[in-house]
């Protein structure tokens, strides 16, 4: 799309009052030659158009209180958030690329949720079936972030997961506030095959080259995700769901391309054992521990709110102290290891292997308990 909007200027937003930064934006229209015009400063609304049951895009310029965009919310994906400050899309009644760059990333994400949350309920309505019907009401943009989820009236009572009914399903894990997460994710805990029906619906999608679908996967596992349901994370992270989800990460509407996090973690994410680990269990929670923290650093790494983000690093902490205190009481592990250190004949390539292997499983070793650190120096 070329030059980014706003990109090669600097943007005059200091000695406004945060009311005044939390609506403004610039307006940019994508010109023939790749390059972004500036068609205003104004600031943004969600509201009804007047005579009309539909919810407009419109900002109104700063200056004169001339409308400088007026576009009809649709259905069709279309949008695309960039960075922290940029929402943009292709009119395609009009066959223009437009572009809104706000002054305040909070008030970019605001915008951005509740486009996300209109669009939810259009797609419900051209669907007519199992629609879930929770108060409609777009927020302004004084009001706190979390207030979305306040006030809805959710039925908790979630149609067969299908195609067709992904719209739903998506807008209630959306809509749904912290007091209600529990109760959600025992819904979906309930149904056996939840999680085998959404690689299924995955894989169907990615045969089709369906990114419309694929698109509402990723914010469904997403959603489940930010749960943060601890049965939830074993069912996900488990070894027969965890490169699935991944495969469905790399679909995020937001990039730009699709990412290759599956092709990494197979290609080169490369498991090296310094000394050979016969115990399943363990080589399993390593590889479980690494995907986590790929998925927490790496795919998600802005995506994640700090409860769900201190419930990986539980997960992780605790796979970390399973690891180290299954190898410490493996009799075998430990003299095949100090065995190899007093040998003359390793390779330097294989010493240096053994010193990383050793120096992780010594940091590792530090989220121990007291006794259990006191018992493995004894070693």
């Amino acid at each position: 799309m070329g030059e980014k909007p706003g990109q090669g200027r600097k943007e005059a937003w200091q000695g406004e009052s945060l009311r005044t930064r939390m609506k403004r934006v610039k307006v940019y229209r994508l010109e023939d030659n790749g390059k972004w015009d500036d068609q205003g400063t104004g600031h943004v609304t969600i509201d009804y158009i007047e005579g009309s049951k539909d919810l407009a895009l419109a900002v109104v310029d700063e200056e004169d209180n001339d409308t400088l965009l007026l576009h009809n919310i649709t259905p069709d994906d279309i949008y695309r958030k960039q960075e922290e400050t940029i929402i943009s899309w292709r009119d395609p009644e009009k066959a223009l690329e437009l572009a809104l760059s706000f002054q305040e990333a909070e008030s970019c994400s605001f915008i951005w949720e509740n486009m996300c949350t209109i669009q939810l309920e259009l797609q419900s309505k051209i669907l007519g079936s199992h629609e879930v019907r929770p108060q409609r009401t777009v927020k302004s943009l004084e009001a706190p972030r979390d207030s979305l989820s306040r006030g809805k009236s959710l039925a908790f009572e979630l149609p067969p997961l299908e195609l067709s009914s992904l719209p739903v399903i998506l807008k209630t894990i959306l809509l749904c506030d912290v007091t209600q997460q529990t109760r959600l994710a025992d819904l979906i805990l309930k149904d056996r095959d939840f999680f085998p029906k959404i690689v299924n619906l995955f894989r169907t999608c990615k045969g089709l080259g369906d990114m419309d679908g694929l698109h509402k996967i990723f914010r469904l596992v997403k959603g489940i995700i930010l749960l943060n349901s601890a049965a939830i994370f074993d069912k996900i992270f488990s070894d027969d769901f965890i490169l699935d989800i991944i495969g469905v990460l790399e679909y995020d509407p937001e990039a730009r391309n699709v990412q290759n996090h599956s092709a990494f973690l197979k290609e080169h994410a490369v498991f090296k054992e310094a000394i050979p680990i016969r115990n399943a269990s363990v080589v399993s929670k390593i590889h479980q521990t690494y995907r986590i923290c790929y998925i927490k650093d790496v795919i998600l790494p802005k995506g994640l709110d700090e409860a769900t983000l201190a419930s990986l690093n539980a997960i992780i902490n605790a796979n970390n102290a399973f690891v180290v205190c299954l190898l410490k009481d493996d009799t075998s592990f430990m003299q095949r290891l100090f065995a190899t250190m007093r040998s003359s004949n390793i390779s330097a390539e294989s010493k240096r292997e053994l010193v990383l292997f050793l120096r992780e499983f010594c940091t590792v070793s530090s989220s121990l308990q007291p006794a259990q650190r006191m018992q493995l120096s004894r070693i």
